[in-house]
């Protein structure tokens, strides 16, 4: 059988992913066979780099904040529209820096699968987030008038 046919039984074997095909997580095991993709490694690599994504999210948002206030620009330069998408888009930034600071939190909830499921969705929405947020934020900047 090769890898691109399905069978009823792809679901119990590893390395097999719903597709039938070979997925990634059966080719990242150690030596010892540990599952580098496992529920708790998986969940112990997000606590910990999501932790500094927050960090760098928040050194982000206060640099280009801070330069855009410091020249002396405000949101009720522009217009209506235009600072409708501001707000939008800086709200947006401040619900994914919830997320994505929710993320590296270390607490568990109920389990570890719950938690690997729950922290994995809020890190992957919350970086998105961040970078829709963040370009509808400066998109609104940039249509604003020039200085």
């Amino acid at each position: 059988m090769t890898d691109h046919q399905s069978t009823s039984d792809t679901a119990a074997r590893p390395g097999r992913g719903r597709t039938g095909t070979v997925d990634d997580a059966s080719h990242a095991r150690q030596q010892d066979g540990r599952d580098l993709m496992g529920p708790v490694e998986n969940l112990t690599r997000i606590m910990w780099t999501g932790t500094l994504w927050f960090a760098a999210a928040v050194v982000a948002v206060a640099l280009a904040l801070g330069a855009v206030l410091v020249s002396g620009w405000r949101p009720d330069v522009l217009s209506t529209p235009v600072e409708t998408l501001f707000w939008i888009g800086a709200s947006v930034v401040a619900l994914s820096l919830g997320l994505i600071g929710w993320s590296g939190c270390p607490i568990l909830e109920v389990s570890v699968p719950v938690a690997d499921r729950n922290k994995t969705r809020t890190m992957q929405l919350g970086t998105f987030s961040f970078l829709v947020g963040s370009a509808a934020t400066m998109l609104a900047v940039l249509l604003g008038p020039a200085g």
